[in-house]
């Protein structure tokens, strides 16, 4: 049974439910992209789904391996903890720049954007995928406070890997527990307490490693 792709861009539209069967973890890291399942599926030629999956591959939330097709890239232990390294140089400078400009305090974008971060936890039928975007937004809104356009542009060559990274949290981190760990995460940077930060993301990635070192 196909599903017709309507839109100026089946090309855009196509990468579009794609990015979100990945970020909503529909499709889980390392699932195969099948072409021709692919295709049938939404009524398109292989032509615009390989567009499509260039798209994705640009984005760093798809692999595309010659003779093998595309699959979702699956973050190992040692890929996320060089990840980890430079994110947490990247975000600490980030906040500390932050903070020093802005009086010890964050800029009110920040604010807000944590606000739509706990409205999307809190919603009654919460999706990851919202709640990843929202989580995405939240950290971007905190970088981009640094007022460092070279940071900024640093932090954003991060992004595919960081939702793959929020991709492999998701079951691993209850939606319970993203609004007040953010939350407590602002309320201690603004008190002056910076390596809430460190704290805050070494947090997450012994979520998502922890379970690869047992398994």
């Amino acid at each position: 049974m196909s599903e017709a792709l309507l839109g100026l861009s089946v090309v855009d539209e196509l990468a579009t439910v794609l990015r979100a069967l990945i970020l909503d973890g529909r499709l889980e890291p390392g699932a195969p992209l099948r072409e021709q399942e692919l295709s049938d599926r939404y009524a398109v030629s292989r032509h615009t789904l390989r567009a499509a999956l260039r798209v994705l591959a640009g984005e760093g939330i798809v692999q595309l391996e010659p003779n093998r097709g595309a699959h979702v890239p699956v973050l190992d232990r040692a890929a996320l903890t060089e990840l980890f390294e430079l994110r947490t140089a990247l975000e600490l400078e980030a906040a500390h720049l932050a903070l020093h400009r802005n009086g010890g305090l964050l800029p009110r974008h920040v604010h807000a954007a944590l606000d739509v971060l706990v409205g999307r936890c809190e919603a009654r039928a919460p999706r990851w995928h919202d709640v990843a975007r929202a989580h995405e937004a939240f950290h971007n809104a905190l970088v981009a406070a640094a007022q460092s356009p070279r940071i900024e542009r640093a932090y954003g060559q991060l992004a595919g890997e960081l939702r793959l990274f929020l991709v492999q949290l998701r079951p691993t981190w209850p939606l319970a527990r993203m609004a007040p760990h953010h939350t407590e995460l602002v309320a201690r940077l603004e008190a002056g307490e910076l390596d809430a930060l460190r704290a805050h993301l070494a947090d997450g990635l012994d979520a998502v490693a922890r379970p690869q070192a047992s398994a």
